[in-house]
């Protein structure tokens, strides 16, 4: 007598393959993702390092940064300076703190630009 499977045997579970949610560090990522990563780093760089660059190239340059009646004031003072008159709205200082990101999107639009440009020789025939 050939035997078959009976009722009461149990099924062998299926294997229910997660898929995997870790994230990468550094891995793949939309392009969205990417383009906050860019200009988020561009608008923190012109918010922080760039009172620090503006002291260090101007105290060189066109000599000690004094303010208020301290004649040496450091890079400390005029980065709480830069901060007032950001939030002060003053347009000079929000020009130098989103400097950066404008730089990229103007190097965007420029290479976008060349792209779009006829390459040479394949302009109009005479």
């Amino acid at each position: 007598m050939p035997q078959t499977p009976s009722a009461a045997a149990p099924a062998e579970p299926k294997s229910r393959e997660r898929p995997d949610t870790r994230r990468v560090p550094f891995g793949p990522r939309s392009r969205l993702q990417r383009e906050l990563i860019v200009y988020g780093a561009a608008i923190g760089c012109g918010l922080i390092l760039m009172p620090f660059l503006i002291w260090s190239v101007g105290s060189r340059v066109l000599g000690p940064y004094t303010h208020q009646d301290n004649p040496h004031a450091g890079p400390f003072s005029l980065f709480g300076d830069f901060w007032v008159g950001l939030f002060h709205g003053s347009a000079v200082f929000w020009i130098v703190a989103l400097g950066p990101a404008i730089l990229i999107l103007l190097v965007r639009v420029f290479v976008a630009l060349v792209r779009a440009l006829p390459a040479p020789g394949r302009g109009r025939r005479a």
